[in-house]
């Protein structure tokens, strides 16, 4: 039976955490290049995965350092803000499209972003305490995954809108230094403890 209070409070949690993250920005630069339903399919089926895994290791990461995950995460983010940074700017202002739209080469483009970008990242080890904890994994998977999904649909679309009114190198930069802000905390947190 699933209940309606734990998946409500898991999606809170889930949404509130993840809304800032990497998601959104990748999901934002995705959806600017391609299709957002076909971005959605693969995103979605990426979240899918990774809510399972975390609902299924339950209690066991949360064993994991959490100085590991934040050392982790930090370095991600740096690097992430590096590639952003330090692209070369051919000069133009408008997003090429990809030769490739088909449905499968999309999706899966989103799916394998995702699949890696997410790997042991905070709402992951969120929704394997919360497992834990509350002892129902259908209503934190359920809330988990409603959660990643609404936060990757609004980054999708969020990225259609911005890019009519806002020129890529701007949006590009603005992400590298969230990410590079994102990267120097989690590392604080790494040392700090």
């Amino acid at each position: 039976m699933i209940s309606i209070t734990v998946t409500a409070l898991v999606f809170g949690v889930v949404f509130l955490a993840e809304l800032p993250d990497k998601t959104a920005l990748a999901g934002l630069v995705l959806g600017t290049r391609y299709r957002a339903s076909y971005v959605f399919a693969g995103v979605a089926a990426a979240f899918l995965l990774h809510v399972v895994l975390a609902v299924a290791a339950g209690s066991v990461l949360t064993l994991l350092p959490q100085r590991i995950v934040h050392a982790l995460t930090g370095a991600l983010f740096l690097a992430g803000a590096a590639v952003l940074l330090l692209k070369r700017d051919e000069g133009e202002e408008e997003i090429k499209k990809p030769a490739d739209q088909s449905f499968w080469k999309v999706a899966g483009t989103g799916f394998m972003l995702i699949l890696v970008a997410e790997f042991g990242d905070l709402t992951q080890i969120m929704t394997a305490n919360l497992a834990a904890r509350y002892d129902d994994p259908l209503s934190v998977g359920l809330g988990a995954v409603l959660g990643l999904w609404a936060v990757a649909g609004l980054g999708i679309v969020g990225g259609k809108a911005l890019m009519k009114r806002v020129p890529l190198r701007l949006i590009a930069r603005i992400a590298a230094l969230l990410m590079l802000g994102l990267g120097v905390w989690s590392l604080y947190e790494a040392i700090a403890g």
